[in-house]
């Protein structure tokens, strides 16, 4: 008997599925039902799927090579690919940001009503309200050369890109969802805080590792694992929450809770 977990005879489309995250939701999702998984990555996962197209989720081209190789109905997107600022920043908002973006829109004529995308963004882009209309604007151009421009031309709000794009990832799940909505398909997204992945030294080293030791000690001392943020995106491409939409979910053991509550203890980055 189906459940409202279940993805059974579901058709599933994944970005960044080689390691961190995205190899756990495959894991996840074998255990909720062994649905028919396309990955999209630069290398071949080796968790459970179907079918593999090599991508440069920072290329147009390839994006969209990706895209038509892709037969629908689709029933669930996970946009989960992403990379630190490690990289350019122009690479960063290529990847995470203009990837997802346009993958979203190449694939969403074949998606299946009642259907769903769930996108990877980050407490890192939270802070998007002092500067919404920002935001807008980057999201609001919508070709791939003229938005790196635009990124290019606005060099100190970017800065070294992966806050900003995932502010933009925040806002576009929301904006994008009214349009997904006209065709019966959610779009949501997880904001993890800090995640035990391959990433994680990365992240030490373009944030810095008191920063970061910091937030987790504030998550109460436990980083979130990748299965953690897999099972939060698991359900947002379920029919459990088949009534949420347009919605960031944090998944960060309550960080931006207790920030918004003056709840957080400053002093250790002093």
């Amino acid at each position: 008997m189906s459940h409202p977990f279940d993805y059974s005879g579901k058709n599933i489309v994944i970005t960044g599925a080689f390691s961190g995250v995205g190899a756990a939701l495959l894991d996840v999702l074998q255990e909720l039902g062994a649905p028919h998984v396309t990955a999209l990555d630069i290398k071949k996962p080796e968790g459970p799927i179907n079918a593999f197209i090599e991508t440069n989720m920072g290329n147009s081209a390839s994006v969209a090579e990706a895209a038509a190789q892709i037969n629908g109905p689709i029933d669930v997107l996970f946009n989960n690919a992403g990379i630190a600022a490690t990289h350019p920043p122009l690479t960063v908002m290529a990847v995470n940001w203009l990837g997802l973006r346009e993958l979203s829109e190449h694939l969403l004529p074949k998606m299946s009503e009642g259907g769903a995308i769930a996108n990877t963004a980050s407490i890192a882009g939270g802070q998007w309200p002092p500067h919404l209309q920002d935001v807008l604007d980057c999201i609001g151009v919508e070709d791939h050369d003229e938005s790196l421009k635009w990124c290019e031309e606005h060099a100190e709000l970017v800065g070294d890109g992966y806050a900003f794009s995932k502010e933009c990832v925040q806002v576009y799940t929301m904006k994008s969802a009214k349009q997904t909505l006209s065709r019966s398909i959610r779009t949501n997204s997880v904001c993890p805080s800090p995640i035990d992945t391959p990433l994680l030294p990365e992240f030490n080293e373009t944030m810095t590792e008191k920063t970061m030791n910091w937030t987790i000690d504030q998550c109460g001392g436990e980083i979130a694992t990748a299965r953690d943020v897999a099972l939060a995106l698991a359900f947002l491409g379920s029919d459990a929450s088949r009534y949420i939409n347009g919605v960031n979910i944090n998944v960060d053991m309550g960080f931006n809770a207790f920030m918004t509550t003056g709840q957080l203890d400053f002093s250790g980055l002093s």
